[in-house]
């Protein structure tokens, strides 16, 4: 039995299950740069393997279902604690009753995966409707979030065709990453606000023209703000114009 510590990526974790297998049983995994050494648990650096990440990612698929490793990485996606041993759980269950997990609700490993995902689906969900594009010089299109989980890419095709024709970039500045794209295409690099070029000379009069909108429609009788707070919690409000009166 061992810990076994990866590089944060998706395929260093996939790694780590192969190990799972094939060497000795895990007793958890962790990312090496949050672990916490301690006196009971032997602990082995799993390198990451390009050719074990894809024998461990096509028996998932291939003997659990499609649905399930997605499910598996966008819960990897998630910023939930254990989720790799939770993870690592649900394949092992997996591996079991093969497509029928999905179906073994009463079973914890099942449940767990279940809420995590709905959390980061959800988010996801809000997401769509709470990104706010200002222009960039050269008609950039940019959006900063701060989410709880790590959902960039999970935006991507959403926006990449409701943008078909105009380059965009939705900044993750709590992992200082991005999501880049352009005509239909996109990629996920590291970035910061550093990268950013200056906004179009047009974009000051567009926020105020936004926030003068948002002014004029709200009906002051019908406010409630414990339903506005439901719909659009307080930590986005940081990145949205109109509530940056």
């Amino acid at each position: 039995m061992a810990d076994y510590l990866y590089d944060g990526t998706f395929e260093g974790f996939l790694c780590c299950v192969y190990a799972h297998y094939y060497n000795e049983k895990a007793t958890g995994i962790f990312q090496k740069e949050h672990y916490v050494p301690n006196l009971i648990n032997k602990a082995y650096e799993v390198q990451t393997d390009a050719t074990k990440a894809v024998k461990v990612y096509d028996a998932i698929e291939g003997k659990i279902s499609k649905h399930d490793i997605k499910r598996v990485y966008r819960v990897f996606l998630s910023s939930i604690e254990d989720k790799e041993v939770k993870l690592l759980d649900y394949i092992v269950l997996g591996f079991k009753h093969g497509s029928k997990i999905r179906l073994l609700h009463g079973k914890s490993p099942v449940f767990d995966v279940q809420q995590i995902e709905r959390k980061v689906s959800f988010e996801v969900h809000r997401l769509l409707g709470l990104i706010r594009f200002s222009v960039l010089q050269g008609d950039i299109l940019y959006a900063p979030i701060e989410p709880d989980h790590d959902v960039c890419e999970l935006l991507a095709e959403h926006f990449c065709d409701r943008f078909k024709n105009d380059p965009f970039i939705i900044h993750d500045k709590k992992r200082s990453k991005a999501l880049i794209a352009r005509n239909g295409d996109f990629y996920i690099s590291e970035f910061t606000s550093f990268d950013l070029p200056a906004f179009s000379d047009d974009e000051n009069e567009y926020q105020k023209l936004w926030k003068n909108y948002f002014e004029v429609i709200a009906i002051k009788e019908r406010t409630n703000p414990r339903c506005q707070k439901n719909f659009m919690p307080i930590r986005y409000w940081k990145n949205l114009t109109e509530m940056n009166v």
